[in-house]
């Protein structure tokens, strides 16, 4: 192991419990012991997710966050009393791996509670309403400090809770955690004066506009987060450790705007001189610790980082806030574990939470442990198969109901959290199978065959792996995709797969009754119809290299042209967007904290974006488009790029032996190029 991460195996302490490590796997929804979004039950998912991590010399693991009132079927925590039970029954076998368990406690969503088309026609229709109530009560689940519009939907506006609703929230908490505590739980989290949760926006002025004891001054926005853990250590004892999730800023400009890095801006939200004084007041009032991260769901790039945040994005402001308090203090968010052993030898950190990377391979401790660093499979922070609740114009959560129910899945590991219908059984009848396109489709499709005892060959047709994931990954930002990149190849030469480079197959008539594979990905597709056109650059060729002008115009406003345009910004050149829908990033499978993330930056650096506008040609110096008022409008520019999307193209058909995969069946993102590249590998 490299010495500098030492710090991060010391033992320390929260209240009376000793953990062996300072790593944190921190709470996920979706990786929950009592279910998610469902009946409460004891989940034997979420207790393998859990119990993995922990065998892998995790110290504190902590399972998604638990409702003490569940969103669905209107369920208290406490009273599913089998479920602690064998939670109880469980327990010992957590204990044997070392690590030690909290389990996080949430008093909801508030208005931060994703809602979906369909829960705006539950809500929105009387009848409806008054049939649905029983198993989502959306009145009921939505509701917050105050009257308050919801983050995803203007249809679904947030209520004030009443104050016997909020006692009997209290009374939750307190019976929830005894009855974890008795079933040999280690500790609580509180969840959450944290990110806009329900509990933060009675903390935060710009939700909160109470005038009872639960609004107003400092001391009444903060007496509900001081309840709860006054009435957990009442009914648990004081040596009964009690974290509390916690943003330190909460990065916010107003409803639904958030403040990014470096920018200068009012905070709404707790700013740093009041969180200097709330961490202490917490403290005083019970918390045995503080996770923290920055943020609230208007930001929500803060607490869940994409790929264009800074890398230990709130590790500054929580070092920072540490000094204002005696117990030990977390980190979360994108932290980079060299970063965090640094602070916590220096003594400015306790504690070094990660989560995402912990779905991506659940063993990736050890392997630090071992100094095995490149055999960790990489979370590249796209949120595509973990979290992606997207939002965009005139749309509330746009996520499949699949997705939904089932969170903290892993886009680049088809297993986590899926093992009932992904997981590797070893063959009876080895193969020799034909792959056609060596991009990661390719490469997933002959790991899994490969450890499941099938010869794979792969075929392709250029000296090089990687296919279009090599310009996918080739942004100045992407170091986390060029990670995964090195992964799949190191992959293919530890397994002893063959590949054939410069092999363009045009005739499977050569490999027989052998299984073939097809992954060659799709081809951009091309905007014919403009007058002018073949002066454009597609998107690939632009990240492969070919050079641009000062000013360039990127034709389509979706995930590809919006990374392209911040590329080109970040490299000082002057992008403009032409979009024909209504907003950037109009699609599925976006979640957003990434898309926001990217809207807000062009509107903060004042990145030209042209909505409902289509082009209609391409000339020397500048471009011609249509705007939404159906009027002609010439933009000057010295280049542009083409990203108007991809069209499928196998290289044969489906048929009896031959499997489409990826892209080339039906364009999607990296999860969909993955995950049937595992479920076609499994089929042979």
């Amino acid at each position: 192991m490299d010495q500098r991460l030492s710090p991060l195996f010391t033992p320390w302490k929260i209240g009376s419990c000793e953990i062996r490590n300072r790593v944190v796997l921190t709470s996920m929804g979706g990786t929950d012991l009592f279910g998610w979004m469902e009946n409460n039950h004891f989940d034997e998912m979420g207790a393998r997710f859990i119990l993995d991590v922990a065998r892998h010399d995790v110290g504190l693991v902590m399972p998604g966050c638990q409702p003490v009132y569940n969103p669905m079927f209107g369920q208290w925590l406490y009273k599913n009393k089998k479920m602690y039970r064998d939670l109880a029954a469980w327990m010992p076998e957590l204990h044997k791996t070392g690590a030690k368990l909290f389990v996080q406690l949430t008093a909801g969503f508030g208005r931060s509670f994703t809602v979906s088309p369909m829960m705006e026609k539950l809500y929105t229709n009387k009848a409806l309403r008054v049939i649905s109530k029983p198993f989502m009560d959306l009145d009921k689940i939505t509701a917050s400090a105050s009257p308050a519009p919801n983050r995803w939907s203007d249809k679904v506006p947030s209520r004030a809770l009443t104050v016997g609703e909020i006692r009997e929230y209290v009374e939750a908490f307190a019976k929830s955690a005894k009855m974890l505590k008795d079933a040999g739980v280690d500790g609580v989290e509180v969840h959450a004066v944290h990110e806009g949760y329900l509990l933060d926006q009675f903390t935060l002025g710009y939700v909160n506009h109470r005038t009872d004891e639960y609004g107003g001054s400092f001391e009444n926005r903060y007496r509900f987060a001081v309840e709860i853990v006054q009435a957990i250590k009442a009914a648990c004892g004081q040596d009964f450790p009690v974290s509390l999730r916690y943003s330190v800023v909460s990065k916010t400009k107003g409803m639904r705007e958030g403040a990014l890095p470096g920018e200068d801006y009012t905070e709404v939200g707790r700013d740093m001189a009041e969180s200097e004084r709330a961490a202490k007041y917490l403290q005083d009032a019970g918390y045995d610790c503080l996770n923290c991260d920055n943020g609230t769901y208007d930001a929500w790039y803060w607490a869940h980082p994409p790929i264009y945040m800074p890398e230990n994005c709130n590790l500054a402001d929580v070092e920072h806030i540490k000094r204002f308090v005696d117990i030990p203090v977390i980190c979360a968010g994108r932290l980079d574990p060299r970063a965090a052993a640094d602070s916590i030898a220096a003594g400015r950190l306790d504690g070094a939470g990660f989560a995402r990377q912990f779905l991506a391979d659940q063993g990736w401790v050890t392997k630090l442990l071992e100094d095995r660093e490149q055999d960790i499979r990489p979370c590249i922070l796209c949120h595509n198969g973990c979290f992606n609740m997207c939002h965009y114009k005139g749309v509330p959560n746009d996520q499949a109901l699949s997705d939904s129910l089932h969170l903290a899945r892993c886009a680049v590991n088809a297993e986590t959290m899926q093992w009932d219908k992904h997981h590797i059984d070893v063959t009876e009848t080895p193969k020799t199978v034909h792959i056609i396109g060596g991009g990661i489709g390719g490469m997933e499709a002959a790991r899994v065959l490969r450890i499941r005892g099938h010869k794979p060959v792969i075929h392709e047709r250029s000296g090089e792996l990687g296919g279009a994931f090599i310009a996918a990954s080739a942004e100045s930002y992407k170091g986390k995709l060029r990670d995964l990149l090195a992964w799949y190849k190191r992959q293919m030469d530890i397994l002893g797969i063959e590949v054939r480079y410069g092999d363009e197959v045009k005739d499977l008539s050569a490999f027989g009754n052998d299984p073939v594979i097809v992954a060659t990905g799709a081809v951009p597709r091309q905007l014919r119809s403009v007058p002018g056109y073949e002066k454009m650059i597609e998107a690939t060729d632009f990240l492969r290299g070919t050079p641009v002008g000062e000013t360039v115009a990127v034709i389509g406003g979706g995930l590809t042209g919006c990374e392209i345009a911040y590329e080109l910004a970040l490299k000082g050149k002057k992008p403009l967007i032409v979009e024909m829908k209504d907003d950037l990033i109009s699609q599925t499978g976006v979640c957003l904290a990434n898309s926001s993330y990217l809207r807000e930056w062009f509107a903060l650096h004042e990145v030209p974006t042209y909505l409902e506008t289509t082009l209609t040609e391409v000339r020397d110096g500048s471009i011609v488009c249509v705007g939404k008022d159906g009027q002609t409008l010439e933009l000057p520019c010295d280049s542009v790029i083409s990203c108007a999307g991809y069209i499928p193209a196998p290289a044969a058909q489906k048929s009896r032996n031959v499997t489409l995969i990826g892209d080339c069946q039906s364009v999607g993102n990296l999860r969909t190029v993955i995950w049937s590249a595992y479920e076609a590998a499994m089929k042979i």
